[in-house]
């Protein structure tokens, strides 16, 4: 009997730059094959209506905890792979997004003319940035994959696992992406735009649990680390934990909507702790995926030594 997960890369075509990422990920992991390596992954994924796609269902993902964390596994010596929604923040750049990084630019003007500079306050902030991230590139450290699509993403995520295989316990998987719960199969989607001229009736399907596979088949000697985000504090620890129980993974980093920048629990099959950032490190501008990754890096060196076994 063919499972829901197997049933859903049957119905859902290969990306069609699949071949060239698994080419670049066999790549980097035999150029870091006696490193640690961390899978983050990053942003929301989005589920088209239409296959000449005009409308998708999305969600507010920035990709902010994910950029933010790749940064700091790189900085405990990781290598890292960053597969993430493609215009979502990126580590390093993230620092410039929007408007601000225009701000921190001037214009100097000399013989009629312009050139851009760094403005004098801005000048070590965007220093440091690039030296951590020339050094980064120099190493040869981060890889970075992008998807658009809930099926992109699956199709990249799989991959990455059989890649990251043979290292074993050494590899971990951060697995940060707000990935969609519902989906159109391919068969059931409209070919055009939907018409407007009244409400359409659209079926939702429920996406297969992909954990499931990924934990007892992909890599089942990793370090697997899942989030959950909710928006009832009630049922967010029980939920984290169900989810343990049902998938046999490490480790569920736990948080609610509203508090998730400053307030996450880290949530195991047997216990439960926070970790939170005071007012005076929030006015700081300290960023909690720095604990986040320190406190998980302890534990993925105590899983290394274990030979990897989940207790």
């Amino acid at each position: 009997m063919v499972s829901n997960w197997e049933d859903f890369y049957a119905k859902n075509p290969r990306p069609a730059d699949l071949e060239q990422s698994e080419s670049l990920l066999k790549d980097f992991i035999r150029r870091h094959d006696d490193r640690k390596v961390v899978l983050v992954t990053s942003g929301g994924t989005t589920v088209p209506l239409e296959h000449n796609t005009v409308r998708f269902v999305d969600n507010f993902s920035a990709g902010t905890r994910g950029s933010v964390s790749a940064e700091y596994f790189l900085d405990h010596g990781y290598a890292v792979i960053f597969l993430h929604r493609l215009k979502t923040l990126e580590p390093f750049s993230r620092h410039f997004a929007g408007h601000s990084f225009l701000n921190m630019l001037d214009l100097k003007t000399e013989n009629g003319k312009p050139s851009v500079i760094v403005s004098p306050e801005y000048t070590e902030q965007i220093s440091q940035v690039l030296c951590k991230y020339k050094e980064i590139l120099k190493q040869g450290k981060l890889l970075q994959l992008n998807f658009t699509t809930l099926a992109e993403y699956l199709w990249l995520l799989r991959s990455t696992c059989k890649a990251l295989a043979p290292l074993k316990s050494r590899a971990i998987l951060y697995l940060a992406a707000a990935v969609s719960d519902f989906y159109i199969p391919s068969n059931e989607m409209s070919v055009h735009k939907i018409s407007s001229s009244g409400p359409p009736t659209i079926a939702l399907h429920l996406v297969p649990k992909i954990l499931e596979p990924l934990v007892s088949l992909w890599v089942p000697e990793a370090f697997v680390v899942s989030f959950k985000l909710e928006t009832d504090e009630n049922l967010l620890i029980s939920k984290a934990r169900d989810a343990l129980n049902k998938y046999k993974h490490y480790l569920v980093v736990a948080n609610m909507l509203h508090t998730r920048k400053e307030h996450v629990v880290i949530v195991s099959r047997d216990d439960n702790y926070p970790i939170s950032l005071s007012k005076s490190q929030i006015a700081a501008g300290e960023e909690i995926e720095q604990q986040i990754v320190a406190d998980l890096v302890k534990k993925h060196d105590a899983f290394i030594g274990s030979a990897g076994k989940v207790t």
